[in-house]
């Protein structure tokens, strides 16, 4: 998409991309719906933003978007949806053909409602994308989009705090926005990377962690966990692992897992209890170390 280099900030990662898009967008009040489970941070800064966090969840046999829901979740007071993709903590990366519905939704939504619905499309892992699959961003099939991104994932370097927000090249008279997020970058306390970071991006846009080896680790977990009994939907994106707790209380699974020296997040951190998250950027042994405590775990050992 021919994006113009006045519609992209360079922000502190995604994280300040997103703190700049709710800054300018939202209006006290005014509600953003997201899906469950979500990036466990979401909520907080639509709260801090004074807007108010509408929650559905994802369909349970794909973990897709359930369109039905995000429907039913609209009213006059709905200003955005966010959508990850590909999604943090399932890894599912959204086709074409839902995201092509969701345009198709949303454009009727800001039709009957009299203002548009925006799309804050969350990309920081569109580079992490498995052989089997493609990834597609909203922007090319919705025009009020606004994208962030951060090369903290790609690079697995979180904590050097770089990416940007780009308006989508389809939105319409963009400069009233244009100009409303260069104050919120200000005003939201200075939310622009270090100096010497942004002088490197040129670098960072060449440079990729290994997907071959992660997409190896991937099938290397799927293969060995569904043997052990669990259940799981294979990624097609992210460097994370979905998986339902053989225990309901996903709380107490984990507590289990860190007694056997194997640390996972909970899935009531992400709003959906009796699941838990893996990630896979430790190293081949590291995983391989860490199967015979998956094993002992759900066989109660």
């Amino acid at each position: 998409m021919p994006f113009d280099p006045a519609d992209i900030f360079i922000t502190p990662g995604a994280f300040g991309a997103l703190a700049v898009a709710f800054r300018a967008l939202l209006d006290p009040g005014d509600e953003v719906i997201y899906s469950l489970p979500p990036w466990f941070l979401y909520g907080p800064m639509l709260l801090s933003a004074d807007a108010v966090p509408v929650k559905v969840r994802v369909r349970p046999d794909d973990q897709d978007l359930d369109l039905d829901a995000v429907e039913a979740a609209i009213g006059p007071r709905t200003r955005a949806v966010i959508v990850n993709s590909p999604n943090n903590p399932t890894g599912r990366i959204y086709p074409p053909a839902t995201l092509t519905a969701l345009a198709e939704l949303l454009t009727a939504a800001s039709e009957q409602h009299g203002r548009p619905i925006w799309v804050i499309s969350d990309e920081p892992y569109s580079r992490l994308v498995f052989s089997d699959a493609e990834f597609h961003s909203p922007s090319e099939f919705y025009p009020h989009t606004l994208i962030s991104y951060s090369y903290g994932k790609v690079l697995l370097t979180p904590g050097e705090r770089i990416g940007w927000l780009a308006i989508s090249p389809s939105v319409p008279d963009r400069q009233p926005l244009r100009d409303a997020l260069d104050v919120s970058q200000i005003a939201a306390g200075w939310l622009f990377p270090n100096a010497v970071l942004q002088y490197a991006i040129d670098d960072l846009e060449n440079l990729s962690i290994d997907l071959a080896e992660l997409e190896r680790k991937r099938d290397l977990m799927v293969t060995e966990l569904r043997g052990a009994g669990y259940e799981l939907r294979p990624p097609e994106g992210t460097f994370y692992l979905w998986v339902r707790s053989p225990d309901p209380d996903d709380l107490a699974f984990c507590r289990r897992l860190a007694e056997r020296h194997v640390m996972v997040l909970p899935g009531t951190i992400c709003e959906v209890p009796g699941h838990f998250r893996i990630s896979l950027t430790g190293s081949a042994e590291m995983l391989h170390r860490a199967l015979p405590g998956f094993r002992a775990a759900i066989a109660g050992q």
